[in-house]
């Protein structure tokens, strides 16, 4: 069973404290005790779950929703103090409270309660709750603050360790940067001999290339004066002896006037010569008739 007390003022009387505890077994929506006491007179009710939903239904809200209002209204105690209204009448014993939303309120609910014939038990009860509501919150206070003590004393001990770890971890790197430096100052300095040696193997290939291109051209030239004295050498033993010549076209001479197949053209050529002579005019063109044309002899 759970119990509740809290600090109220009625709208009748404001300058009277009461008292108002609530008490339930599983859980506030499935029903409730309310006692209401001033330190001299105690009343107290009993509101079932059907009575809950009753009201629920009379405002239009939900049961889960109402409970909830019930809750802040009557339990926790959430919001300011002038958040909620109570009302109570003595002669009625009629409890009723109110939530007022700026300018407006309405009702969250009303119960009837009924006098208690023996107040001091009920007030005696009150405030054993009390005592032991508070003594309760002490033993988890001193728990807590046990529990803050340990949590302390181990978040020291991370800290620490975490200290320790931070400053090998700084000593960690600065031997390694200290030995990266020495590693990357090496390798520039074989970058650098590596560069110089690729210049001089460059200015050694151009040397050497400029040499072959040099030996190539005066290869050339001397092929081509060598090329030129041969054709010359070669043009000059082509040239046939004159005298050879001679006799050569003596003997190709003598061979066509002695070949039986040629005839002597001379003797008709003289005597075309004596005809010619003879006359000495050129003769006369007699007109002709049409003749027939024939072959030219």
């Amino acid at each position: 069973m759970e119990k509740k007390v809290s600090r109220i003022c009625l709208a009748s009387e404001p300058d009277i404290i009461h008292f108002l505890q609530i008490t339930w077994e599983k859980t506030l929506g499935s029903g409730f005790v309310i006692t209401l006491t001033d330190g001299q007179s105690a009343w107290t009710g009993t509101v079932s779950e059907s009575a809950i939903s009753q009201e629920a239904d009379d405002m239009a809200m939900e049961k889960e929703k109402y409970v909830d209002e019930l809750r802040k209204a009557l339990v926790s105690g959430a919001g300011p103090a002038d958040a909620y209204k109570f009302n109570f009448s003595k002669e009625s014993c009629h409890f009723s409270f109110e939530k007022n939303l700026k300018d407006v309120s309405f009702r969250l609910g009303s119960f009837n309660l009924e006098q208690v014939a023996s107040p001091a038990e009920v007030i005696r009860e009150l405030v054993c709750d009390c005592l032991d509501t508070i003594a309760e919150n002490q033993a988890k206070n001193e728990h807590l603050r046990k529990e803050n003590e340990r949590l302390l004393r181990d978040w020291n001990d991370v800290q620490g360790r975490f200290e320790k770890c931070v400053s090998a971890k700084e000593a960690v790197e600065t031997d390694l940067y200290k030995r990266f430096i020495l590693v990357l100052n090496e390798k520039k300095a074989k970058i650098r001999n590596l560069h110089k040696l690729l210049s001089e193997v460059q200015e050694l290939e151009k040397n050497i290339e400029h040499e072959r291109e040099t030996t190539a051209c005066s290869e050339m030239t001397a092929d081509r004066d060598t090329n030129y004295d041969e054709s010359t050498d070669e043009e000059g033993e082509a040239l046939p002896d004159p005298s050879v010549l001679a006799r050569a076209t003596l003997k190709r001479d003598d061979s066509i006037i002695s070949s039986p197949d040629v005839k002597d053209i001379a003797p008709s050529r003289k005597k075309r010569q004596r005809m010619q002579k003879n006359l000495g005019a050129k003769p006369e063109m007699v007109p002709q008739e049409s003749q027939p044309q024939g072959k030219e002899i």
